[in-house]
């Protein structure tokens, strides 16, 4: 792996188009404050109603927010109650906004484990927004990366044996098309907030060519100035995807020639 020089960066133009964040320090921010756990998740609903419309304004066309794992299932029920009480208040809560900015929700994950009262207003908004196209919002709830590409390949091995798919028709795009972010560009910036150096079984297969961004804020204070830090770190990044700086600059010099 080569290295380069920072005359040799191309900075990535404008904003990512798809940006995941793993939410994380909630519980964590709560405790060092002499607070309940339940106290760091309502903050960070505050969070994320900021940054929701702050990605929308920059033109982010597509944000996934780690919401709720399949692993935070194991959690004490009384904090799981309450995540999932917040998630019914945001639906209800920021609907207006939703619908009034042009934002798609949509819900990924074995959402058919979440109690009733939380998905059927989940299940009416992402209906009602469907057709809106300034940006998805994706919540990833209940959700594994593992799980999800075991739920794809199974989709897939089970058109094969049906004879509906031929092995060889097996592809990168195939199996892209069968994951819960089917149509939609993998991120282009992950986000970590509360500093820890892991992906936590989030978006391993999108997330092949993502530019990683972790921050020691906790994701209670995680604000518009600390996303605007992140996207001017991936701005200054030059995603070569596998190429060379040089090669990259090449095919620059080769568009920008008039023809």
């Amino acid at each position: 792996m080569a290295d380069h020089s920072p005359a040799d960066v191309a900075p990535s133009p404008g904003p990512p188009a798809h940006v995941a964040i793993i939410m994380d320090g909630n519980g964590r921010w709560a405790e060092a404050r002499g607070l309940a756990r339940e106290e760091g998740h309502a903050e960070g609903a505050r969070s994320v109603r900021e940054i929701v419309r702050e990605c929308r304004r920059q033109g982010v066309k597509a944000l996934t927010l780690y919401s709720f794992s399949t692993e935070n299932w194991k959690r004490p029920a009384g904090e799981v109650g309450a995540l999932m009480t917040l998630l019914h208040r945001y639906v209800l809560q920021e609907r207006s906004e939703i619908l009034d900015q042009g934002i798609q929700l949509r819900a990924i994950g074995h959402v058919d484990r979440l109690p009733l009262f939380v998905r059927t207003p989940l299940w009416a908004l992402s209906r009602e927004s469907r057709k809106n196209t300034d940006m998805v919002l994706n919540l990833a709830l209940s959700y594994g990366s593992r799980a999800e590409i075991v739920d794809a390949v199974t989709s897939i091995a089970r058109d094969v044996a049906a004879g509906r798919l031929k092995p060889d028709a097996i592809d990168e795009a195939l199996v892209s098309s069968r994951l819960y972010t089917a149509g939609l560009p993998d991120p282009d910036l992950l986000i970590r907030t509360s500093g820890e150096l892991r992906v936590s079984n989030f978006l391993l297969w999108q997330i092949a060519y993502a530019e990683i961004y972790v921050t020691d804020v906790p994701w209670p204070e995680f604000r518009k100035p600390h996303l605007d830090a992140a996207f001017a770190a991936y701005r200054a990044r030059e995603r070569r995807f596998g190429k060379t700086g040089s090669q990259l600059r090449t095919a620059d010099a080769a568009t920008d020639e008039p023809s």
